[in-house]
């Protein structure tokens, strides 16, 4: 019996971890304190970003209302995630409505509470981050083409709370943000050609149920088309040290992706490419110490 309610309760804690995405959110708060370091503060000076509690805070509120939009999306996106990936869903689904909404409010409630310790212009930075979260669950996730711009935007904004705190916003971090947003929107459009099946089940209007695959694929080639003119445009201009080796594999990896992208179009391969984008974006962040 006590190992029953043992399994049950474990079963609970790995089903709550899932629906907020923890792998997710502890590498956004590695990125942010890295990004903090290497980009937006003067000098580089990684003991003074350490140090700074202000940093931990941004870090904190930024890692407790993603958390929450996660809680949020679960819930609305529930029956369509029952078919494109039941195994999870039956886990997440171990944690009942009521844990699951206790937390969205507790975990919002925690990052006001940081973001106010930072200054009032980060607590109302995140008031309205948290907000945007809630009208693109509720309202705009199943519209084609605002549905995706919103969901890659709210996905890179984190990075903004830190370039306000700083107040550092160069012509060179805008190209970085560029191509940042240009591969998030690419790691999106794969997973919407993932995710088809269970999109089109539910009436979801992504670009690929209203559109179909073949115009999905144009646009996801514009956008591969931009990575790449992006990643030219840095490494020319910019002077990035060790890094520029990164954005040439990343042209090198985009050229394939695309190759293969127009060459399959089974569920598995989209998986792969899907991976191949995600790996592209922790590279990324594991290069950036390699800046200067």
């Amino acid at each position: 019996m006590r190992s029953a309610f043992k399994k049950s309760i474990l079963l609970k804690f790995i089903g709550l971890f899932s629906v907020i995405r923890f792998y997710n959110i502890v590498i956004l708060a590695i990125a942010q304190l890295i990004c903090s370091v290497y980009f937006f503060s003067s000098g580089n000076n990684f003991y003074s970003v350490i140090f700074d509690n202000n940093v931990w805070f941004i870090i904190i509120s930024t890692s407790t209302s993603i958390s929450a939009g996660y809680i949020i999306n679960n819930f609305y996106d529930l029956d369509k995630d029952l078919i494109n990936r039941p195994l999870k869903t039956i886990i997440e689904e171990k944690v009942s409505i009521r844990t699951k909404m206790i937390v969205f409010i507790f975990l919002n409630f925690v990052c006001l509470i940081f973001a106010m310790l930072v200054s009032s212009r980060a607590f109302f930075f995140f008031l309205f981050y948290i907000l945007s979260i809630l009208i693109y669950s509720v309202k705009i996730s199943k519209f084609p083409v605002i549905g995706n711009l919103l969901s890659v935007l709210l996905s890179i904004m984190p990075f903004f709370a830190v370039t306000l705190y700083y107040k550092n916003f160069t012509q060179e971090i805008f190209f970085h943000a560029f191509y940042l947003f240009l591969v998030v929107m690419l790691k999106d459009l794969v997973k919407d050609l993932i995710s088809l099946r269970g999109d089109f089940t539910m009436n979801y209007k992504t670009i690929t149920v209203v559109y179909g695959e073949k115009v999905t694929k144009f646009y996801m080639s514009l956008i591969s088309s931009l990575i790449i003119i992006t990643s030219l445009l840095i490494f020319n201009f910019f002077e990035i040290s060790l890094m520029k080796y990164y954005y040439l594999f990343s042209i090198v990896h985009i050229t394939i992706f695309t190759i293969i992208l127009w060459k399959k179009t089974d569920l598995i391969n989209y998986q792969k490419l899907h991976n191949s984008v995600r790996l592209l974006i922790v590279l990324g962040l594991l290069s950036i110490p390699l800046h200067k």
